[in-house]
């Protein structure tokens, strides 16, 4: 993991800013701190244990652990590198459903238009998580103070980010 996305988790002394700085810790089921010293430690069975835990799903990648940590260690990349990890060996924490159902169809707007349309990336989540009813009474009024564009904007290039993404996902063995 080290080698591929540069993160070199033996700098981490377990000082513990990552996990106290961390906005979601309370509801992680491993605290990011843990989750450097499990990396660090390699012990055995611990991949699966990191691979299906909800905290890799949790992350929110705001890099409030990385401004706090002394050693400077990315744990965003740790966790997207876990999250990517989790998604090809199907490790995926049963918990974090409705989170990788948002992490497809936001993955899948962008593919498809090469920018974000909320309204597309919106019904997109609905049809992937069922959750066809949560939040829907914000939708009218969203629409019309000019939230919700219905029709897409697409990039000039859209073919080139369809070409992106089709390399990225047969590097990964088919998984985004």
């Amino acid at each position: 993991m080290e080698e591929e996305i540069g993160v070199i988790t033996s700098h981490c002394y377990q000082c513990g800013k990552c996990t106290a700085g961390c906005p979601l810790n309370e509801d992680m089921d491993i605290m990011p701190s843990q989750i450097l010293r499990i990396l660090q430690a390699e012990l055995p069975g611990y991949e699966d244990k990191l691979l299906s835990s909800l905290s890799i799903w949790l992350c929110l990648a705001c890099d409030t652990c990385y401004s706090r940590c002394p050693q400077e260690v990315k744990l965003s990349q740790v966790m997207d590198f876990l999250r990517q990890e989790s998604l090809r060996q199907n490790k995926v924490n049963p918990k974090a459903k409705d989170i990788l159902s948002f992490h497809k169809a936001f993955l899948e707007t962008i593919e498809k238009n090469g920018k974000l349309n909320e309204v597309w990336l919106t019904l997109n989540y609905k049809l992937k998580s069922l959750n066809m009813l949560q939040d829907v009474q914000k939708a009218p009024s969203m629409f019309f103070k000019g939230k919700l564009n219905p029709f897409p904007n697409k990039v000039q290039n859209v073919e080139e980010i369809e070409r992106i993404f089709k390399r990225v996902s047969e590097n990964e063995g088919g998984n985004k």
